[in-house]
């Protein structure tokens, strides 16, 4: 076989190099993070292996592409409507805001944006636990308008966490109630412990609770809240420490449960 071409592509955020035929068709796909040469026919092995030899780095791993898991298999039947990993962090205010920005000029900020400067600052510090094989899901809308902020899969088990903005403000928890700066108190905790009730519900596992303080002078907590983690935004990534709880592959499974916008509609 002559003629192969390289046409390197990025797919689910990996770099593959595809090694392609004159007619345009696919003859195999290197995948540099697994070290794998996937080949789609035995018959043109050899001028795969030669088209990419400028390519290769290290050993690898040449055969047919692997059989796809069950959990693979369920993430590519599901409809991009009802896939929740692509949201952004803050996806539910940001729909919000375009749909109604509000007045151009107001005596003070729309809460709506500082709520979502929370979460967009929470989203960031979850988003980057993400090569450590933790995942997190954004804004997760349950039935009757109440929603998870951000839902955060790893070795350590499962948390849904919740932004508030409390910037330059001090910040008082005396479960349940939560007060920021000269806000009115408000029964949060008891809020936040429902929320991961229901989550634990949907997904058949343990999910905890943690009220992430974006931005604080100063927390306050008269004694330990029950079943609510307190965590300032910059303690965030302290999550990843934890482990033993979940297995990869349970990892994996729960994720794939848990993107899919259905899984929510019975709680």
């Amino acid at each position: 076989m002559s003629g192969l071409r390289v046409v390197p592509a990025y797919r689910h955020g990996r770099e593959r190099l595809y090694v392609c035929r004159p007619d345009g068709s696919n003859a195999a796909w290197y995948d540099r993070e697994t070290g794998r040469v996937n080949l789609l026919g035995e018959d043109c092995r050899n001028d795969v292996l030669q088209a990419l030899k400028p390519f290769l780095t290290g050993p690898v791993t040449v055969g047919p592409p692997p059989v796809p898991t069950p959990v693979e298999l369920a993430r590519l039947t599901l409809h991009p409507d009802d896939d929740l990993a692509p949201n952004r962090p803050g996806e539910a205010l940001l729909v919000a805001l375009d749909r109604d920005p509000g007045p151009a000029h107001r005596l003070r900020p729309d809460p709506r944006r500082r709520a979502l400067a929370a979460e967009e600052a929470v989203g960031a510090a979850l988003d980057g636990l993400e090569g450590a094989g933790w995942h997190t899901l954004h804004s997760v809308a349950l039935p009757g308008g109440d929603r998870i902020h951000h839902l955060l899969l790893g070795p350590g088990g499962l948390f849904a966490v919740h932004a508030l903005y409390a910037r330059k403000a001090r910040v008082l928890i005396a479960d349940p109630m939560v007060t920021v700066g000269r806000r009115e108190a408000e029964p949060l905790l008891r809020r936040l412990r429902a929320l991961a009730d229901r989550a634990s519900y949907a997904l058949t596992a343990e999910v905890r609770s943690v009220l992430a303080l974006v931005g604080p002078a100063g927390v306050t907590v008269t004694e330990r809240p029950r079943a609510v983690r307190i965590l300032r935004d910059t303690e965030l990534t302290g999550l990843a420490r934890f482990g033993g709880v979940l297995k990869p592959a349970d990892v994996e499974a729960l994720h794939g449960m848990a993107r899919d916008r259905r899984t929510w509609g019975r709680v």
